[in-house]
């Protein structure tokens, strides 16, 4: 599929309702399958205090509910927004296939970069894509290992089960 501009403008739409409701930022995203919207989302990380609830994880999420599935291969992922990298891991692991961004992080900087800490929630773009970017031995953020052996084992143990097919399980088909 190709860029499509009705569902450039739903998603900048839909960040734009930030300017008239308290607790949401402006970005907005949507994610289309078979030229279709299939989810919506905007940056409700404020107003649900959640840091994971941006637009992207939210059209997502939405999308996911609506297709009763969490394999989004073949859809399309619209944002008014250049997308962090909690977003861009989101979207790899739902398996978006495609991704259309409007403004681009520069753009966003300078629009928000003047705000107080108090009227925003702070996300070092530069710190997130370096920690995101690194094995946990090396990211900035101290880590321990603790019970490896212990947690391996249920790993395990729930994936021979999901290879056994049960009755009513929402994996088959």
């Amino acid at each position: 599929m190709s860029y499509n501009d009705t569902f450039m403008r739903r998603a900048i739409e839909i960040s734009a309702q930030a300017l008239d409701e308290p607790g949401l930022e402006p970005f907005g995203a949507v994610v289309v399958r078979d030229g279709e919207i299939v989810g919506e989302g905007i940056n409700r990380s404020l107003a649900n205090f959640d840091p994971t609830s941006h637009g992207e994880t939210e059209a997502i999420r939405d999308a996911a509910r609506n297709l009763q599935t969490v394999d989004l291969r073949g859809c399309d992922l619209y944002t008014s927004c250049e997308p962090c990298a909690l977003c861009v891991a989101a979207m790899a692991i739902a398996g978006i296939s495609r991704l259309y961004y409007a403004a681009d992080m520069a753009q966003a900087g300078a629009a928000l970069g003047h705000l107080p800490e108090s009227a925003r929630f702070p996300i070092d773009v530069a710190h997130l894509t370096h920690e995101c970017a690194h094995p946990v031995a090396e990211r900035r953020m101290p880590s321990e290992q603790a019970r490896a052996a212990e947690a391996a084992a249920i790993l395990q143990r729930w994936a021979e089960q999901a290879m056994r097919p049960r009755s009513g399980d929402a994996r088959e088909g």
